[in-house]
């Protein structure tokens, strides 16, 4: 959310979204959905190991909710509707950022992970949050597969290193919901679609008038919701728990869990955004926005173009 919001948003009603995603929204996904008593387990069978619905989707469709009571950036879009490309102001610095995310998620993907027996000793028996086994073998080398296949279809498709990198993103989160079971080349051809399907799906959302400002809701959501679809198709019949009589993944299951994580998001999102709006605490005056938050909030100059420039020596 913080990425699609960005340069229009006050602090405060940022603050207070945050705490509505972090404290009730993902907290009620990850209750349903992420633990082996939720019902969309027991009654669904669904299985979403590295949350790509319950996290990415949920706070991705909450974020969707909020930009369409937010509005657009000044200047993004024309009078006839036509979209504006407003660049990112440093390309390095944007790659830079994306590939330390890239690399928190062999952190935050590892830590999905339940250990057996005595803790981190050699031998541990490693399971999901569902209690089917799996292996930080598996694991390491399926989370590069969704990187490499993600970057080589976003960069074949734009050619733009935003994209690029976006789509290492876009790849990871298309197969974190299958990481525990998917076979490594598996992984590789979802990501790869992934990143294909990224520019293309952004673009839809922004001719619908949303202007979400680093393609945020495309890369979780579209992703989130793509990624359980698959592993709907490609692991039908997998036990989504560990037990006899346990329910199994299905593409149905999968398709249930999407419906409400996508609910939960949007809904949440969408109702305070507008509470919000209503008490003048979501956006920023328009004044304050053409001169820049940095400047208004903090106050700080990040960039040198608000800095005269020195007369020339002969003066």
């Amino acid at each position: 959310m913080s990425g699609a919001v960005i340069e229009r948003i006050q602090t405060v009603g940022f603050v207070i979204l945050a705490i509505i995603l972090g404290g009730f929204s993902w907290t009620l996904a990850a209750a349903w959905g992420w633990h082996a008593d939720g019902w969309l387990v027991q009654d669904w069978g669904v299985h979403d190991f590295g949350a790509a619905g319950l996290v990415h989707a949920v706070a991705a469709f909450f974020a969707l909710g909020v930009l369409i009571n937010l509005g657009p950036r000044i200047g993004k879009f024309n009078p006839d509707g036509t979209a504006n490309n407003l660049a990112g102001h440093n390309m390095p610095f944007t790659a830079t950022g994306l590939m330390l995310i890239v690399v928190g998620f062999w952190g935050f993907l590892m830590a999905c992970l339940v250990v057996g027996g005595e803790a981190w000793s050699w031998g541990a028996n490693f399971t999901t949050i569902y209690g089917t086994p799996t292996n930080l073998g598996a694991l390491t080398f399926n989370i590069l597969m969704g990187v490499s296949g993600g970057i080589i279809g976003a960069w074949l498709f734009t050619r733009d290193p935003f994209w690029m990198m976006s789509g290492a993103l876009a790849g990871l989160i298309s197969v974190a919901s299958g990481l525990d079971i998917y076979f490594p080349s598996l992984t590789f051809i979802i990501a790869i679609c992934a990143g294909i399907m990224l520019k293309p799906a952004a673009t839809i959302l922004e001719n619908m008038g949303i202007d979400d400002a680093v393609g945020a809701v495309t890369v979780h959501g579209t992703m989130g919701v793509f990624g359980m679809l698959m592993l709907g198709i490609f692991a039908s019949g997998y036990p989504a728990l560990t037990g006899e009589g346990a329910p199994t993944v299905s593409f149905m299951g999968q398709l249930v869990g999407i419906v409400v994580f996508v609910v939960i998001g949007f809904s949440t999102g969408y109702v305070s955004s507008l509470i919000l709006k209503m008490v003048g605490m979501l956006r920023v005056p328009e004044a304050a926005e053409i001169a820049g938050l940095d400047t208004v909030k903090v106050p700080a100059q990040a960039y040198p173009e608000g800095i005269m420039a020195s007369p020339p020596a002969s003066q």
